[in-house]
């Protein structure tokens, strides 16, 4: 279709041309950031047209801005992205200097996308510094319309001047020590750890994290206060001595740090998670937001990395403070390192953490003794507490008080809320542990199961309540599905609708489904809410087993729910008891070792008699207590012992003991009926056993079965034998065993 003059019949508008530049985004960071170690102002810019200008265009722009030794680029190349950093940059002091300002700090860096530049400016007064920045497109845009220098930056730089420079940069500097903390997994913890390590020394103590500011325990201002606010309410709260900040992403990229520098900074890893948000696509951009808390410690202070996370080991690089490493690993070479840079290290030697200084070693408390970590099953948590330990000793807490905290820090929802809590809940038969927990990611989720399977009784099954916020990525949802297939029994999608984030429960399904799909699990159920998720498990849980619940949104009301339905927080002793049953021990599993070794009869039944009364409601030490009468031929006393242990539950693999060994006890003191009842449980627990059909035969003969007992052991033995004979002619003697049966 040809375009006829303006007005003229069949006249079509032409599309306007795309600009040239677009402003994405002005920010005023209002203390140390990404960029600069005090405030910025931030601009993002979209630059197609310079993109893809002609080399030659492109090229006359450059030396119209005055950039210097600006090779000759193609369209639409990497090479051009690099100088248009450059251009960008020096636009931003152009027109400093255009103000006066002859020196200003000045950075700029490559988008996500080609045509994409992101530059910072230091400031002093908020006004100029966004009308500066504002400037930029329209001073880019008329350099590539041909306009000289002057006629780019002169009808900008009067309004400029006109500006009042506005209120002027405000970054809290401290007066009392402080300890900024991040990293992807476990900051709150490690937040929450250390303020208790300091209310254990004596001090009072805020701290602020995604839960709110809290003074002394207290909750002053609830909501998300992981950034420059929470700073704020921490320093200007009444008598404080100490202050913990717990320091996230979002706030150090949208607002920049609220204080002017830390005494000790704390980085406990950084791992896939809130990607492809403010510029963030990868983990190493990631890594370097975190560590702008290390590049404002103090010369004289610390900063506390995790030697087994490079990228954190790597922030020792740029810091001021001095390194103090943590590594569950005592041979990591990070180790050596920050004692060769005349820092410290913190590690797991002989089950003890242990302070290494120079030669020196100092042991501090048992990792056993430490309640967090949950009878050591949470390797993750051991890492907080020696973050937590390392970062109290590092703000000149005593030692003796850093064990003390160490030592009475507990999991539950006093202390850490929503941190690995462990509930028992009680159902019609037994019981099942409930792990309520703010698992968000991969790692986070692969630590929850790492606990869930750590307390899962032999036979229980592992079941999850999986889901997580609407600003994960694809592969993230993913990644967590197929976790999720591949570690727990059964899975309940548990969606949570306040954190959907513009996505619809379809869209954080689809992804989450192909990764169950992946790891074999084709269909799980859905719920639209996290207490729904929780109702489902349970609704299918069986005594023993361990529900793990990633809980965000409905932490109240999980716990409301439990503590209606009778559940209670697991203490330390408890964890340790559960751990032990899960790898099939008893809290006195050593006295019962030793006492299958006394030979003497009478002797080993007194002094089973001894364990046995002090604790009769005990369903093992029944069991064990039966079984020294039964191999003293006094069967008759074993029975009722026997029969108690099976009340009291006794779980596997004892269970299948204790009804082989009854149904045993029981035929050879003459009651059949009872032994055939037993054995008959035994075996329908464990229909293959060659070692229960035995057992059975004999117990049906003497009940007077013979021939059926006889068709039966054939019939197991022609299935499960490997015998060369047995398998050439399985077929037969399977028709045989059923003919007997037939008769019996």
């Amino acid at each position: 279709m040809s375009i006829q003059g303006p007005g003229a019949p069949g006249d079509v508008d032409p599309v306007p041309a795309a600009p040239a530049v677009v402003t994405q985004e002005v920010r005023i960071l209002e203390g140390p950031n990404l960029y600069f170690p005090r405030p910025a102002v931030k601009v993002a810019l979209s630059l197609p047209g310079l993109l893809h200008a002609s080399a030659a265009e492109f090229a006359e722009m450059c030396r119209v801005a005055g950039l210097r030794r600006a090779a000759r680029t193609q369209p639409d190349s990497e090479a051009r992205q690099r100088v248009l950093v450059r251009l960008v940059e020096r636009v931003l002091r152009g027109l400093a200097a255009e103000l006066g300002v002859r020196r200003v700090g000045v950075r700029a860096r490559p988008g996500n996308r080609r045509d994409e530049v992101v530059a910072a400016a230091v400031w002093r007064h908020r006004a100029r510094a966004e009308g500066i920045a504002a400037a930029v497109a329209p001073v880019l845009s008329s350099l590539h319309a041909g306009a000289t220098w002057k006629e780019s930056v002169e009808p900008l730089v009067d309004r400029l001047r006109g500006l009042a420079g506005g209120e002027p940069a405000r970054v809290l500097t401290p007066k009392i020590p402080v300890a900024a903390v991040t990293g992807t997994n476990g900051k709150t913890t490690t937040t929450r750890l250390l303020a208790h390590l300091s209310m254990t020394a004596g001090h009072r103590t805020a701290w602020s994290s995604t839960d709110g500011i809290v003074v002394q325990g207290e909750v002053i201002e609830p909501g998300d206060y992981s950034g420059p606010a929470g700073s704020r309410g921490v320093l200007t709260a009444p008598g404080v001595q100490i202050g913990i900040l717990e320091t996230a992403r979002g706030g150090m990229l949208l607002k920049g740090l609220g204080v002017t520098h830390n005494d000790v900074a704390v980085v406990t890893n950084v791992s896939a998670d809130h990607l492809g948000q403010q510029g963030i696509d990868t983990v190493d951009q990631l890594a370097e937001v975190k560590a702008i808390i290390t590049k404002v410690t103090k010369s004289s202070g610390w900063c506390v990395l995790n030697g087994e996370d490079p990228r954190v080991w790597a922030m020792r690089a740029d810091a001021k403070g001095r390194p103090w490493v943590f590594a569950i690993d005592p041979d990591l070479p990070a180790i050596r390192e920050s004692l060769n840079a005349d820092g410290r290290a913190i590690t797991i030697i002989d089950d003890e953490i242990t302070v290494l200084s120079g030669s020196a070693s100092e042991p501090l408390v048992r990792v056993l003794d430490l309640p967090m970590t949950l009878g050591g099953l949470s390797r993750h948590n051991i890492a907080n507490a020696l973050a937590g330990a390392a970062a109290g000793l590092a703000l000149g807490l005593p030692r003796e008080a850093v064990i003390q905290g160490l030592r009475t820090f507990a999991p539950d929802d006093r202390l850490n809320p929503g941190r690995m809590n462990v509930y028992t809940l009680p159902m019609d038969q037994g019981s099942v542990t409930v792990i309520v927990d703010l698992a968000h990611n991969e790692a986070g989720l692969d630590a929850l199961l790492d606990v869930a399977h750590g307390l899962v009784v032999p036979g229980g099954k592992v079941r999850l309540a999986l889901g997580t916020a609407g600003d994960r990525t694809d592969d993230i949802l993913t990644s967590l599905g197929e976790i999720a297939g591949r570690r727990a029994d059964q899975v309940v999608l548990a969606h949570k609708e306040h954190y959907l984030r513009g996505r619809t429960i379809e869209e954080m399904e689809a992804p989450l489904l192909r990764g169950l799909a992946a790891s074999g699990v084709a269909h799980v159920d859905s719920t639209s809410t996290e207490l729904g998720g929780l109702e489902a498990l349970v609704l299918a849980g069986t005594d023993g087993d361990v529900i793990a619940l990633m809980c965000h949104a409905e932490r109240g009301e999980i716990a409301a729910w439990l503590e209606a339905h009778g559940a209670s927080g697991d203490d330390a002793r408890t964890i340790t008891r559960k751990v032990r049953a899960a790898r099939g021990e008893h809290p006195a599993q050593a006295a019962i070792d030793a006492l299958w070794e006394i030979d003497d009869e009478d002797q080993r039944i007194t002094t089973a008699r001894s364990l046995h009364e002090g604790d009769p409601g005990d369903a093992v030490l029944n069991y064990e207590y039966a079984g020294t009468f039964d191999s003293a031929g006094r069967e008759a006393e074993a029975v009722p012992l026997y029969e108690a242990a099976l009340t009291l539950g006794l779980r596997e693999p004892l269970r299948h003991r204790c009804l082989v060994q009854l149904a045993s006890t029981l035929r050879n003191l003459g009651r059949h009926a009872e032994a055939v009842a037993r054995i008959e449980e035994a075996a329908a627990a464990e229909p293959t056993s060659l070692g229960v059909a035995m057992f059975r035969a004999m117990i049906r003969h003497d009940a007077g079965e013979a021939t059926a007992a006889l068709a039966d052991l054939l019939t197991l033995l022609a299935a499960e034998s490997t015998d060369t004979d047995v398998a050439r002619y399985r077929r037969s003697l399977t028709a045989y065993a059923g003919e007997l049966g037939s008769r019996g």
